[in-house]
């Protein structure tokens, strides 16, 4: 498998929208690719295509080597996907939450009681792993359900906005989970808007806007173009207005 993600020429309208406009990335397994982007850039629609959740109009997309069209049930088998809201039953306890997901993704009833228990011990989940989730605090269901999306073991991850909502503490926590997935092997797409999150995770930054990816690099990378024309080195933050015609996030 030469790419573990592999869009090309994706199109996506909402009646008179146009979400997506000829949309390309790769994503080549072990690497997270960082898509930033202002607020109705593209972003989730990106990511709902690839997921198989929303059908494109044109162009194509392959996750581990299958179409996310065609073949989307094989896809499913090989993804994980934590989207901006909370997808966790709120009547349910976190272990009940965890141990559901893991019968649906086919484990057996000992590995989803292995894997559970390895998952909430990993995001810091113990103390409230018998509570109802609706008494959770936001941070806590997101870090919940970036667990859930973590169930099967995927070999790609899928995350819209991950962090969204955690305190300091709650974001290094989460970053050092995913920081262990990439290292063994785990392809990574990551929306998000902290430019300090891309910054740190990162293989790769690719910029979306009004539906298509207009600058692809590192970090250092996307600095020196834009550094080039301020003649200074640039933060990230005005990397992003630069290469986003200064949009507003």
């Amino acid at each position: 498998m030469d790419q573990a993600i592999l869009a090309e020429g994706l199109s996506r309208r909402f009646g008179t929208l146009l979400a997506l406009d000829g949309a390309d990335l790769h994503v080549a397994p072990g690497e997270v690719l960082a898509l930033l982007g202002p607020n109705g850039a593209g972003k989730t629609t990106l990511v709902r295509i690839l997921t198989t959740l929303l059908p494109p109009d044109g162009g194509r997309a392959f996750v581990c080597g299958y179409d996310v069209t065609r073949e989307a049930a094989a896809v499913r088998r090989k993804i994980g996907l934590s989207g901006q809201n909370a997808a966790v039953d709120g009547y349910l306890t976190a272990i009940e939450n965890l141990r559901l997901i893991a019968k649906l993704s086919g484990l057996t009833t000992a590995a989803a009681r292995r894997r559970t228990g390895e998952l909430i011990e990993l995001f810091d989940l113990s103390a409230a792993a018998d509570r109802l989730v609706r008494t959770y605090s936001g941070g806590m269901r997101r870090r919940l359900d970036v667990a859930a999306g973590l169930i099967a073991r995927p070999a790609v991850l899928f995350l819209d906005e991950p962090t969204t909502g955690l305190d300091p503490r709650g974001r290094a926590a989460v970053w050092e989970v995913l920081e262990g997935l990439t290292a063994a092997g785990t392809a990574l797409l990551l929306t998000t808007q902290y430019m300090d999150e891309a910054d740190r995770l990162a293989d790769r930054i690719a910029l979306i806007d009004a539906g298509r990816v207009t600058a692809t690099g590192t970090a250092e990378q996307l600095k020196a173009q834009v550094g080039a024309e301020l003649e200074r080195r640039p933060s990230l933050d005005e990397v992003f207005l630069a290469l986003t015609a200064g949009r507003s996030t």
